[in-house]
């Protein structure tokens, strides 16, 4: 779908947006999980973990977003599809 209207591409991003942070959230939780399970590091230090996959989390969403909806709007096909 090629949005003609302001609101369209809102919609567009919108639903993009809700579909790939829910595909991307089950990476960040085991992320999270594996790394408050990890004894060698010390609470602070795992803060700092979390943090980080957190804004890793966020770059790869927006990345990941910002791709499929140019895609959406350019007609562009995954090179599986070709």
């Amino acid at each position: 779908m090629v949005p003609v209207k302001k609101e369209d591409l809102r919609k567009l991003v919108t639903d993009t947006t809700v579909e790939i942070y829910e595909e991307l959230t089950p990476q960040l939780v085991k992320l999270i999980q594996d790394t408050k399970k990890n004894t060698e590091l010390t609470e602070g230090q795992k803060q700092d973990e979390i943090s980080l996959h957190m804004m890793g989390y966020v770059k790869s969403c927006t990345n990941e977003i910002i791709i499929q909806v140019l895609s959406e709007i350019l007609g562009l096909e995954d090179e599986d599809e070709e």
